[in-house]
């Protein structure tokens, strides 16, 4: 039976077999290479959780045995009598050997060599969990693990040797003792067949090293990740015929405003189309104002509309607990009984996430008992930290052509500082408010300058910083500030996306 792991252990051979040869690597050396190299990658997968189960050995026999790797008559009572994958998920802890060699070749050479294993060496770790009917979540985190490792990997620079890079040969293939490589995108062409008028879907490693890209959330990305991971290994075995465990998509985003929210939502639409979840993968966002009607009978139809609009993509209801609240006249909770039976009657087209504050958002899934089972899954966004808040600000900063001496940013620190974590607390928003007040300010004291130069024109000093009163600060003076020099934490609008 073919389980898919054929084709990712055939697509890695022939692609870093090429990529050897290039660097001048004798063919046959380097398809040796390459298979040894797929092989510690399975066996390390295959321990990942420590269960070794029939499904998996017997894959890897029909593989490997063909390739010298193992013997014909293995089975999976023999290779767990010998232990044939016992410990081996270590290879799974860092960048192999082989890795660091495609890396000197990239280094020198100029080429993408790493970039490559990585995709396939994920691939391969795609297929080993899609043998399992149900993946474990040690399996998931095999795989997103090691995308993280070489993700890493390739963010440090790596000097090239002198005289170039050496291509050595690996440890034996059926004892690996060192950790193997990879991490990285699953293979092109993933998911459905795109309409004309639509793009190709982008890639499943471009989309999730954006998400990576962004500042601080480290608690989201590791959602995010297992998420897309286990979604993709479900998608390999419905492709192939394989039984699929019936799971809903639809999240809430519980978080305080400004943590990246709408950020996140907007890329998950592209990651959902990647994975061929959703067929068109169009973002929606919506609040209260759009599902609410004043008349009997409104409501539903303007529900039905906007989940018409979604179809196909994700949908973001903003601050969803809003459609409980209002007097006896109020359509809202009509609103809610509309949204669940959308949510069910969609359920294979369309996703669905509730956003909003933590406390409130847990209230609205009370209110009705179709919310607990059809939004089973929530992810929360933390708050900034301050460091994260002055990272947020730089961007703001380079993005406005402004530039920040580390006085000034060790000033922007201690002003997040100054505001009291709690509800509502404006996170990005704050940084942008900061920024914004503090342009403000900087043009106030230029004012009295006759002819600025550029150097003055771009500085922000601790200054202008220092002089932005804080939330407490404000409403001591009698209230918020105007809308230029703001530094309320709340208010509605799109997040700022948190993205150097």
């Amino acid at each position: 039976m073919d389980h898919g792991l054929s084709r990712a252990v055939e697509a890695f051979v022939a692609g870093i077999g090429a990529a050897l040869q290039a660097a001048g690597v004798a063919a046959a050396d380097s398809e040796r290479q390459a298979v040894q190299e797929a092989y510690n990658l399975c066996v390390a997968f295959v321990d990942a959780d420590g269960r070794h189960t029939d499904d998996e050995l017997w894959a890897l026999v029909e593989r490997f045995a063909p390739l010298g790797q193992l013997r014909p008559e293995t089975t999976p009572e023999l290779a767990r009598a010998n232990d044939l994958a016992g410990g081996k998920r270590r290879w799974l802890e860092a960048p192999s050997p082989l890795f660091e060699v495609l890396r000197d070749i990239d280094g020198a050479r100029a080429t993408g060599s790493c970039l490559v294993y990585q995709e396939l060496a994920i691939d391969i770790g795609y297929a080993v969990a899609a043998l399992d009917q149900y993946p474990s979540a040690d399996e998931i985190d095999a795989i997103t693990g090691l995308r993280r490792t070489l993700a890493d990997a390739l963010a440090r620079p790596r000097p090239v040797p002198p005289g170039g890079p050496a291509v050595a040969a690996t440890p034996n293939p059926t004892a690996p003792s060192g950790p193997p490589a990879a991490a990285a995108q699953p293979a092109p062409g993933a998911g459905p067949a795109a309409e004309a008028p639509l793009p190709p879907p982008e890639k499943l490693e471009d989309l999730l090293a954006e998400l990576d890209r962004l500042i601080g959330l480290q608690v989201v990305k590791d959602e995010v990740h297992r998420l897309s991971a286990l979604l993709r290994v479900q998608k390999l075995r419905e492709e192939r015929g394989l039984p699929v465990v019936d799971t809903t998509n639809h999240l809430i985003f519980s978080g305080n405003p400004g943590t990246g929210k709408t950020t996140v939502a907007r890329l998950l639409a592209r990651i959902y189309r990647s994975l061929g979840v959703v067929a068109t993968g169009q973002y929606l966002e919506v609040d209260r104002s759009e599902l609410v009607a004043g008349f009997v009978g409104q409501t539903a139809t303007k529900v039905a509309e906007v989940f018409a609009r979604a179809d196909g993509g994700v949908l973001l209801i903003d601050e969803a607990y809003s459609l409980t609240r209002g007097g006896e006249r109020d359509f809202g909770r009509e609103a809610i009984d509309a949204v669940v039976k959308e949510v069910e009657d969609r359920r294979e087209t369309m996703v669905v996430i509730l956003a909003g504050y933590p406390r409130e958002m847990a209230e609205l899934v009370a209110t009705n008992p179709g919310f607990e089972s059809r939004f089973p899954k929530t992810i929360r966004f933390p708050d900034y930290s301050d460091a994260e808040l002055v990272e947020i600000l730089k961007v703001q900063l380079a993005k406005g052509g402004y530039e920040a001496s580390p006085d000034t940013l060790a000033a922007a620190e201690a002003w997040f500082g100054a505001h009291p974590r709690g509800p509502g607390f404006g996170n990005g928003r704050l940084a942008r408010n900061l920024f914004e007040a503090a342009v403000l300010r900087q043009a106030l004291r230029l004012a009295e300058v006759t002819e600025p130069t550029n150097e003055q024109l771009i500085a922000l000093l601790p200054e202008d910083v220092a002089s932005v009163p804080t939330v407490a600060e404000a409403a001591t003076d009698g209230g918020s500030q105007n809308p230029q020099g703001s530094a309320t934490a709340g208010g509605s609008g799109s997040e700022p996306s948190p993205a150097p």
